[in-house]
């Protein structure tokens, strides 16, 4: 760790969005015992005199040449639906041999932007996702202890930079996360199985509920496994429509399995086969507590 922070510390930082992850990011670093500059491109003036206000940091602008002028170490953390434009706006504005990073969870699609937008200097440009998060968002969504244990994946293209790889792993590491790197592609798999999926079906079950004619009294005696289970559906419906959108080609496949074993399941239903739904109850379980145990 020491290692990291002395890495890190020759960093003069700029954060493109200061939403849940990015505010997270720049509250974490100062909570870690980061004193270099912090600054930050944000949405409207307002925002950008609130963070200076607030602490979370040295300046900000809304416009993103200005933001990471002069910047070493840039995160964008913006939502994927304004990856592109971000990227678009970083040509010609960064440093050389200045490091980009982002915080997208899709990784296909924001390669392809990077690509775009950096030219010559994707070699500088190192794909990231934090796997953490809640389901609220905007500037007040952030704390600085939302990546301590929590799994970073960097998906380096490549032409990815050693250098470069390395000075954004010592930014996770300061920030208290546990760093891997997968395939992009790949990446993209695992989580349309494990973080879009899941919100697919909760934003659904939700709205479904949402209108029959007797969803007052649906919802009044809601208990606990309904509100665990529909959490994420509190999520930004902007951000998740784009998130999809985008990884589409992974989600489909997924979804298209489960819609066929809950076809299988709704036969078991119909025909009173409690055998084939205590099967498939019982591998669910198995399976969730074991992820449970190791998890702690």
């Amino acid at each position: 760790m020491s290692a990291a922070r002395d890495k890190l510390a020759a960093e003069r930082i700029s954060v493109i969005g200061l939403g849940l992850i990015g505010g997270s990011i720049v509250r974490g670093l100062r909570a870690a015992g980061y004193t270099g500059p912090i600054q930050a491109g944000v949405a409207d003036a307002a925002e950008a005199k609130r963070a200076v206000e607030l602490g979370l940091v040295d300046r900000a602008e809304t416009d993103t040449a200005k933001a990471v002028a002069g910047a070493t170490l840039v995160v964008v953390a913006v939502p994927i639906g304004a990856m592109g434009a971000v990227f678009a706006e970083l040509a010609g504005a960064i440093a050389p041999g200045a490091v980009v990073t982002d915080t997208g969870s899709t990784k296909l699609s924001v390669i392809e932007n990077a690509r775009a937008g950096m030219g010559p200097g994707i070699g500088h440009y190192v794909p990231g996702h934090p796997i953490a998060g809640t389901e609220r968002s905007g500037l007040d969504a952030g704390f600085a202890q939302l990546f301590d244990g929590r799994r970073v994946i960097l998906t380096p293209t490549p032409e990815t930079d050693a250098d470069a790889l390395s000075r954004v792993e010592a930014l996770w590491s300061v920030l208290g996360a546990r760093v891997s790197e997968m395939d992009a592609a790949h990446h993209d798999e695992v989580l349309a199985a494990t973080s879009h999926l899941p919100h697919v079906l909760a934003f659904t079950l939700v709205d479904t509920l949402a209108r029959m004619a007797e969803r007052t009294e649906i919802f009044e005696y809601a208990a606990g496994g309904f509100t665990d289970f529909t959490r994420i559906a509190s999520s930004n419906p902007e951000l998740w429509s784009d998130i999809v959108t985008a990884n589409h080609d992974a989600i489909l496949p997924v979804l298209e399995r489960y819609i066929g074993d809950l076809e299988a399941v709704r036969t078991a239903i119909a025909s009173g086969e409690r055998a084939t739904l205590a099967a498939t109850f019982g591998r669910a379980k198995d399976a969730r507590d074991g992820l449970a145990a190791e998890r702690g």
